[in-house]
């Protein structure tokens, strides 16, 4: 085999995890589905359900509760031989504490589903669930600078019901759809919850414009940079938690002592920070 051979089976042999920071196994199969359809031959998808907290991460609280659970995941993952790891929540649940623990790229559905968005049109808007969860995702946008181009609307559909087919959220989610095309002249739509994240191409066949999946947009770009050899940097606001003490239920949770030379050497990057 020559040498040019193995490195194209290396580049392609990737590993991907996606992370369900809900407790809700069913929303974590409809999100792996939509990875998987997406991701390139040489990819594979690994899938998980946060093992701790909410049933589903609906404003602020919940999501705080939903953390912890997601990075033992990510952590576990990494262990695992993930490449990059991907946050299935569009309030980018935990995004800046996974960056800073791991050393693997981490990358948050929201994030990317408003980059892709930002390629192909001027103006879009978001459609999520709830009027709870509107206002966070209002801050990301704002956060990751689109607050020019992009809205924000609430579909006023509880997350769980986009699991029950018996429920009236596909038809709300099209009202919602419908207005924004019309009141916001927007020129795409993106899905604000990753329990939507397998009616994209159906919707973009019905409205005809791009219907932007944050799953499916996260998992192309945790595969382009694994392409490019790019992670999170350790330089400063992601440099690897501090090691100390935790105490009471967060006591697993605490920082691992790095051994000597590679404490040395983490000491010296942020000394230079």
């Amino acid at each position: 085999m020559s040498a040019a051979v193995g490195r194209e089976i290396e580049r392609t042999a990737v590993q991907i995890l996606v992370v369900n920071p809900n407790t809700t196994a069913s929303m974590t199969e409809t999100i792996a589905a939509a990875a998987r359809l997406v991701a390139a031959a040489g990819t594979e998808i690994v899938a998980v359900t946060s093992s701790m907290g909410p049933v589903s991460i609906e404003g602020y609280y919940d999501e705080a509760l939903a953390v912890p659970g997601l990075l033992v995941e990510i952590a576990a993952g990494e262990r695992s031989g993930a490449q990059a790891a991907i946050i299935a929540c569009f309030d980018d649940t935990g995004l800046d504490a996974a960056r800073a623990m791991a050393n693997i790229p981490v990358i948050g559905i929201c994030e990317a589903s408003l980059a892709v968005g930002s390629f192909i049109a001027q103006r879009f808007t978001v459609v999520t669930t709830t009027e709870r969860s509107r206002v966070p995702v209002e801050g990301l946008v704002q956060r990751y600078g689109m607050a020019g181009r992009a809205r924000v609307r609430a579909a006023d559909i509880p997350v769980l019901a986009l699991e029950d087919p018996a429920s009236d959220a596909i038809l709300k989610l099209r009202g919602e759809i419908a207005r924004a095309l019309d009141e916001d002249r927007a020129e795409a739509i993106v899905l604000g919850c990753a329990g939507m994240a397998d009616l994209a191409a159906e919707l973009q066949r019905e409205f005809g414009v791009p219907v932007i999946d944050g799953v499916g947009a996260a998992v192309k770009q945790a595969e382009a940079l694994i392409a490019l050899g790019l992670s999170t940097s350790k330089r400063g606001a992601y440099a690897n938690p501090l090691a100390k003490p935790y105490l009471g239920a967060l006591k697993s949770f605490a920082p691992v002592l790095l051994p000597p030379s590679d404490r040395n050497a983490t000491n010296d990057q942020n000394a230079r920070t």
